[in-house]
């Protein structure tokens, strides 16, 4: 399936549904499709993404669309992030401020446990979650610089 006809057959699929979640993951879709129409691939990637887009089964008929189309999209970005290092906006702000969510946790816990237990809890997924939104913002700046974001 090229990318022009898994667009269009998104485009039709979205003009068909009024479910606004369902519209959506079809424009999430139509939107990653239409970015990478606009990059410059070489004709061998191109064949891999479409051999991709093939195995994902859009004309697949499912009783539950929306589900079998966000896991559909879900694979297609796993395949852009391992294949091509493509990211989506703010991919390592999330990543990295949930991280540093965790680490918050345990630092909180284990370093400032001679406050009182809820502040230093709250302190510490502060610190954490903050740490990690500057870090993921470093990271997708230097991702948009490359070019590695669609």
């Amino acid at each position: 399936m090229t990318l022009q006809e898994a667009a269009n057959l998104l485009e039709s699929l979205k003009t068909e549904t009024t479910k606004k979640y369902e519209i959506k993951v079809y424009e999430k879709f139509l939107h990653i499709l239409n970015e990478m129409k606009n990059r410059q691939f070489s004709p061998d990637e191109i064949q891999a993404l479409e051999t991709e887009l093939e195995n994902l089964d859009l004309k697949l008929n499912t009783e539950n669309r929306k589900k079998h189309f966000k896991k559909a999209l879900s694979k297609l970005e796993t395949y852009l992030r391992d294949t091509f290092s493509l990211t989506t906006k703010a991919y390592y702000q999330k990543l990295y401020g949930s991280l540093g969510l965790s680490f918050g946790l345990l630092f909180g816990v284990a370093i400032l446990s001679n406050l009182e237990p809820s502040l230093a809890i709250s302190l510490g997924l502060l610190g954490g979650m903050a740490v990690g939104s500057i870090i993921g913002r470093s990271k997708d700046s230097k991702a948009k610089t490359e070019g590695r974001v669609y």
